[in-house]
């Protein structure tokens, strides 16, 4: 990682031609790799326990991961349902992760939505939802609208 702190403890910033392209590029791609991190992104953004229940639910093709570092994190009751692609997952211990398809909406996906939006119902004010969404979310939970079906939500896809 570049330190672009100076002995005096100012910041400074280098010039291209003062540092190594291979190093600047190094810790670039390190910088998007911890800023993509669940965990991390999770840890920063959670908060206080509600009065109530909390529900976690979410999409995304890093649907199962998100939920995973969630369990690892939270430290009260929890229920929830995350939906991810089809093919591998993250291993959760309480969140079911269904799987539906990406990038064109199926069956499987109109079952997730409906489950997540059931999970939801009669929550309060006391109540936290915790939203864990990806990219692909869109796909992963066809809802078409009263008077469309889910083939004309492929057609548009």
């Amino acid at each position: 990682m570049l330190n672009f702190q100076q002995t005096d403890g100012r910041k400074c910033y280098p010039t291209m031609t003062s540092i190594d392209p291979r190093l600047f590029l190094v810790s670039l791609f390190e910088s998007a790799v911890r800023a993509a991190d669940p965990l991390a992104a999770i840890r920063a953004h959670l908060p206080a326990r509600p009065k109530g229940r909390t529900v976690g639910i979410g999409a995304g093709k890093l649907a199962s991961q998100m939920a995973a570092a969630f369990e690892r994190l939270w430290d009260g009751p929890y229920e929830g349902a995350v939906v991810a692609r089809h093919g591998p997952i993250e291993k959760t211990n309480h969140i079911p992760v269904l799987q539906s398809a990406h990038p064109v909406p199926d069956e499987a996906g109109l079952f997730g939505a409906q489950m997540l939006l059931d999970m939801v119902k009669g929550l309060t004010e006391n109540d936290l939802v915790i939203a864990l969404m990806s990219g692909g979310g869109s796909a992963l939970l066809p809802a078409p609208p009263n008077g469309l079906t889910l083939a004309d939500e492929i057609a548009v896809n």
